[in-house]
């Protein structure tokens, strides 16, 4: 139970704090660009003009320097200040919490958190599937056992933290002889 709890509250963290968007007024000039993946062609700059005036609107403290940021970052923030645009404003509330609680992360910790979520987008997407259900569970429960198995994981060792983290793996099972096969007379 420890062991996928501790995988995926690190997991679950860093992918809501992955899609946590940037508030009105525009993404901070220091929030990381999403990367491009390895197979796209690279990115055409696109013209501050093109957005549309919405997009334009959430974006304007970038409009000064538009024109000299890389085309993938361009295609990040235009790609964001639509998802943005797309939210209600329960949905902006909270992706604004969740931004402000990044923002006041030490860097050390949103690297180890980038590097987790990279970590679980390699995973097989059954294990993906099991480790957001595992996380869904463990956000489901009493904050009390919450708390226990915070206070678990802080008094394992590094060792036993290891192999918590480590995929279960299916243990062989016991069954009983099957019965006898019948040749019909």
């Amino acid at each position: 139970m420890i062991r996928n709890w501790v995988f995926c509250a690190s997991l679950g963290l860093s992918v809501a704090t992955s899609f946590a968007q940037a508030p009105a007024s525009g993404p901070p000039a220091d929030a990381p660009a999403a990367p491009a993946p390895a197979t796209a062609p690279p990115a055409a700059p696109r013209a501050w003009e093109s957005l549309s005036p919405e997009q334009r609107q959430v974006l304007q403290g970038y409009q000064g320097k538009w024109s000299s940021l890389p085309p993938e970052r361009q295609q990040a923030l235009a790609k964001g200040s639509q998802r943005w645009i797309s939210m209600t404003p329960q949905q902006r509330a909270g992706a604004q919490q969740r931004f402000n609680q990044w923002r006041a992360m030490p860097p050390e910790q949103r690297q180890l958190l980038r590097q987790r979520y990279q970590e679980f987008k390699t995973l097989p997407p059954e294990r993906q599937r099991e480790v957001r259900e595992s996380f869904n569970r463990f956000r489901q429960m009493p904050p009390e056992r919450r708390q226990q198995l915070r206070q678990q994981w802080r008094q394992m060792t590094p060792e036993q933290r290891r192999s918590a983290v480590q995929p279960r793996r299916a243990a062989p099972t016991m069954h009983a002889a099957p019965p006898p096969h019948r040749v019909p007379h």
